[in-house]
């Protein structure tokens, strides 16, 4: 029984009727452009077929009624004036609402239930896809054009104000935005957006080391205050505008780990433009070369990576039919991401599998992903 099945089975169980109308929206996988998001820079993920899915209709009142099939737990709270319900699933629901409604969005309540397949916590966004599948319900209920930048944003701040985590725009744009079989090009200063078709006979797969990130938190700011230090060495809002050439004429003046710091957006930066421009000509090669740049870089000059990391990474890119594979999300932890012929993914994912249980001990979960559409809407009932 698929996901669309079981919550439609659920909502038929409690409520007596059919669902009116079904949201859903994806996680992502980042394939290039890591911890460039908060400086400013270029990031190119795309969204991929595990989403959040929600069954609901809409209600006469302003409350929201949800069941979790995943987590066999009820949440419900008012849309006009919810209250925190701290360490709960419920928050980023809570959240959007409370964001809408503080914008001056009108909100009618709904009844739903809800299931994901977006792991939790490896770095694929899981959060990302219930804001904005939260956000698609209230809108549909409510009236409410869909603007999917707009929602991308509110998602985001509703993350930073209500939930509590400073994050980037990439995770929830994404979301809102993917495009099936394109990563997008995402420019976070304007958010102007690119979408790139993926090179032809190649298939992304996310390669989960088992492991969950760990003191994450004081890492990823003491790398954002890093980062920040090095724009007001070389004078500019962020280290985006701050080309190779700059870099390498001036960095001398900086202490050796802000150095090392900025040299990994600003050659961050350059290798994500070039990727998006190799992958408009279908150069699966250069691609995945750039990849591997890309986590040698994060290893040695950001150190984000980790030991399950470097293992999965590593034993992927010694594979004849893999083009480049490297860690993705914010790090110590959690995914990889790896370019490979499309033609030879179960050798490859066997290999990969076997080799990374003999050296770490470890039960790596491999999945392979398609490019997806962003938040969507799918009604059932005229």
């Amino acid at each position: 029984m698929d996901l669309i099945d079981t919550i439609v089975k659920k909502y038929e169980e409690i409520y007596g009727e059919e669902p009116e109308m079904i949201v859903r929206a994806p996680g992502r996988v980042n394939l290039i452009g890591e911890h460039t998001d908060y400086n400013d820079g270029f990031v190119l993920p795309m969204a991929i077929d595990r989403s959040f899915w929600i069954a609901l209709s809409p209600r006469e009142d302003a409350r929201v009624e949800i069941y979790s099939v995943d987590l066999d737990e009820a949440d419900s709270f008012d849309a006009e004036n919810p209250a925190h319900r701290q360490g709960y699933w419920g928050e980023y629901l809570r959240g959007i609402a409370w964001y809408l409604t503080k914008h001056g969005y009108s909100l009618k309540g709904w009844q739903g239930v809800s299931s994901g397949d977006i792991p939790i916590g490896a770095g694929l966004s899981s959060s990302a896809g219930v804001e904005l599948a939260t956000a698609r319900a209230f809108c549909a209920v409510s009236g409410i054009e869909w603007r999917a930048v707009e929602m991308a944003k509110a998602a985001q701040h509703t993350e930073i104000e209500w939930v509590g985590v400073n994050c980037g725009i990439m995770d929830q744009l994404i979301s809102a935005t993917g495009v099936a079989g394109h990563a997008v090009l995402i420019d976070c200063r304007t958010l102007e957006l690119e979408r790139v078709p993926l090179p032809a006979g190649t298939s992304v797969i996310v390669l989960d080391t088992s492991t969950r990130r760990g003191l994450v938190d004081s890492a990823y700011n003491e790398r954002r205050s890093q980062c920040e230090e090095a724009a007001v060495y070389f004078g500019v809002p962020a280290l985006r505008d701050v080309s190779l050439a700059e870099f390498e004429a001036k960095a001398s003046g900086m202490p050796l780990l802000t150095q090392r710091r900025a040299k990994h957006v600003i050659s961050e930066n350059e290798r994500t433009l070039q990727a998006a421009e190799v992958m408009k000509n279908g150069d699966a090669k250069r691609l995945g070369v750039l990849m591997n740049k890309s986590h040698q870089s994060l290893v040695e000059d950001f150190e984000v990576s980790s030991g399950a990391l470097n293992a999965i990474v590593l034993i992927s890119q010694s594979r004849p039919e893999c083009y480049g594979a490297r860690m993705t999300g914010a790090g110590f932890g959690g995914c990889g991401v790896a370019l490979v012929k499309a033609d030879q993914v179960e050798e490859f994912s066997s290999y990969v599998r076997e080799k990374y249980k003999e050296e770490t001990g470890l039960e790596a979960k491999l999945y392979i992903c398609e490019a997806a559409a962003g938040a969507t809407l799918i009604a059932r009932k005229p």
